[in-house]
């Protein structure tokens, strides 16, 4: 039984993807079926591919990586680009992962196992959790949070904000109980009385974490980060 990732590879700059390939070949857990240069050759050419992951560039002539990704059926994606600025984008159409080139062999086994297993395990991972509000039980999905902050009215309870804007009054339930259940990737800690999506970052420095969620005057939210979780965090978002 082939256990491998069936993987193509794309790159517009062809020592670029050379280099990837090189990489790959290192890697066990893939077999390469075929390398591109174009995307849109490659989009040409999906319906007669057999592929499990796409590992590719983003901005390219023609058409950019995330666009083509959005149009793949059920297929694991690894992005590989010089740019940071898509970071967002790319978790948002759920990526398996984002790399900064150069690509590091080490970074790139990761992401690839990363791969792995969300393939060969892909109902084992939960999407959502179920707890008990102020209006009664609910089903928390994980990537419809924003934060998770302690409630105002009681340090018992936990106030969830929400990607459509709304909130959530969470009952008597402890953050280490949330981070117990939450993707450990996918969330942190950031201070004694906040857990934030990482995906809904825009930026972050030493001591301040800048949301893309607007507040009502149309400035970005924002969240302390303290002493105490700054490593954890760094890690996290490490790229």
């Amino acid at each position: 039984m082939n256990t491998k990732l069936k993987c193509l590879l794309l790159d517009d700059e062809l020592p670029g993807l050379t280099y990837l390939k090189m990489l790959c070949e290192q890697i066990h857990e893939v077999e390469i079926v075929k390398t591109y240069n174009n995307p849109e050759k490659l989009l040409a050419d999906i319906p007669n591919l057999d592929f499990d992951l796409l590992i590719s560039d983003i901005e390219m002539p023609g058409m950019d990586g995330l666009h083509l990704a959005e149009l793949l059926d059920n297929k694991l994606v690894i992005f590989c680009t010089a740019y940071k600025d898509y970071a967002a984008d790319a978790f948002n159409i759920d990526a398996v992962d984002y790399i900064t080139k150069p690509v590091k062999l080490e970074r790139l086994q990761k992401a690839i196992s990363k791969a792995y297993e969300r393939f060969h395990k892909p109902d084992a991972a939960k999407k959502f959790i179920q707890l008990n509000t102020d209006k009664g039980k609910t089903l928390l999905y994980f990537n419809q949070i924003v934060y998770i902050k302690t409630a105002v009215s009681d340090s018992r309870d936990k106030t969830v904000l929400l990607t459509d804007g709304s909130f959530l009054n969470l009952k008597n339930v402890k953050f280490d109980t949330l981070l117990h259940e939450l993707p450990d990737a996918d969330f942190c800690r950031v201070n004694k009385k906040e857990i934030v999506a990482v995906k809904a970052i825009k930026f972050f420095n030493h001591n301040e974490i800048v949301l893309h969620h607007l507040e009502k005057n149309d400035k970005n939210s924002t969240l302390i980060l303290s002493e105490t979780y700054r490593s954890d965090f760094l890690k996290k978002v490490k790229i």
